[in-house]
């Protein structure tokens, strides 16, 4: 039997990752059936969860990948370059399937008390990044200095959820440029 190499696991596994994040967007939690999983990866049953335990195993590992990639983006560049990415890829069906997650993340925290017990790593992640980043803006001053800075992570925090709530119910990204320079302008330091 031909050996497998970890490129090839590795490879196998992101194609998974893939499309369970469209079929999880477009049907939900519960509608994303294992056989619509099957249809969405082109894969058997067996073969998806010899890479993920389960069904919920899956569904976390998917959104895991977006917070991991949304922190580094927070960390390296603010909450609002990842709304500026958001709206760069709101076309993009790929984007459109992450933004389904998104609020299915939100439904479970919502519903589902154990899902939200292990999600609360990763939400700190992303919360620690936004408040680091502002802490550097402002040591640096560029941020304004008459609002706490809890006060401005939640600003943007509440900005980052509409925009995904928006673009997630097909709003146009076609008008939100210049809602994300008042947004800016209005943490930075006047």
């Amino acid at each position: 039997m031909p050996r497998v190499s970890q490129d090839q696991l590795d490879a196998r596994r992101h194609e998974i990752l893939a499309a369970a994040r469209a079929c999880f967007a477009r049907y939900g939690y519960e509608g994303a059936t294992v056989r619509r999983l099957e249809q969405a990866t082109g894969l058997s049953r067996g073969a998806i969860f010899h890479h993920f335990r389960d069904k919920d195993s899956l569904f976390l590992a998917v959104a895991e990948d977006d917070a991991v990639e949304m922190a580094a983006t927070v960390a390296a560049n603010g909450l609002v370059q990842v709304m500026r990415d958001l709206l760069a890829h709101a076309q993009d069906p790929d984007a459109a399937g992450w933004l389904g997650t998104q609020l299915e993340v939100a439904r479970r925290l919502r519903t589902d008390p154990a899902f939200a017990k292990r999600w609360a790593q990763h939400s700190e992640a992303i919360d620690t990044a936004t408040r680091e980043r502002l802490q550097r803006q402002a040591g640096a001053g560029v941020l304004r200095q008459d609002v706490p800075l809890d006060v401005l992570a939640h600003f943007l925090e509440l900005a980052y959820d509409g925009l995904v709530k928006r673009l997630a119910m097909g709003g146009s990204a076609d008008d939100f440029g210049p809602v994300l320079d008042l947004i800016e302008e209005t943490v930075r330091r006047r």
